[in-house]
């Protein structure tokens, strides 16, 4: 089956050999970087400018949620409607999928850019990824996510240039794979 992907505007459109096309990406390029941020006494952060430059125009809602590791899940609502369009296709009856369910949408919480363009941290989200009053704020595509300043230099301290790369190879030897098999 062939695929061709095209743009228009911020999004990129798939049409397969039977007409078919599918919107699989909003953000077309995706967010990248990584910034520093202060959380005050009030839970709050200002979302970094670098950041804010890269999201659609007005664009001020987003879904915080737990990370697959100690940190936090930032999705800008559009994002967000891809992957509840994924997860409501699963089946209810299988109990993996009740379980994922659980953990990935388990204090999921609409937040909303003040006037200031600062963002709220709910108390519960931010014991579970042990935010302390510095945090990191990194690009993941089409999400952010936002750990603790020491915990997310510990993650890269921690990695050797030779796992990186033993990771790399293995990671995109699958991203082959499945180009292949279009």
């Amino acid at each position: 089956m062939l695929h061709i992907c095209f743009k228009s505007g911020k999004k990129c459109y798939f049409v397969s050999t039977s007409g078919n096309l599918e919107n699989i990406y909003s953000l077309m390029h995706g967010f990248h970087g990584e910034y520093e941020a202060t959380v005050d006494a009030k839970g709050r952060f200002l979302l970094p400018g670098g950041l804010r430059k890269q999201l659609p125009e007005g664009e001020s809602s987003f879904i915080l949620g737990r990370g697959f590791e100690k940190c936090l899940t930032l999705y800008p609502l559009k994002s967000w409607e891809l992957i509840i369009a994924k997860i409501s296709q699963l089946n209810d009856f299988d109990p993996k999928v009740r379980q994922f369910r659980r953990q990935f949408l388990g204090g999921a919480t609409e937040i909303e850019l003040d006037s200031a363009g600062r963002l709220l941290l709910p108390a519960s989200l931010k014991e579970f990824a042990e935010l302390s009053k510095d945090i990191v704020v990194t690009a993941a595509l089409d999400r952010f996510e936002i750990w603790d300043a020491a915990k997310y230099k510990q993650l890269f301290e921690d990695f050797s240039p030779e796992a990186f790369s033993s990771l790399a190879q293995e990671v995109m030897l699958e991203v082959d794979k499945k180009s292949d098999k279009s």
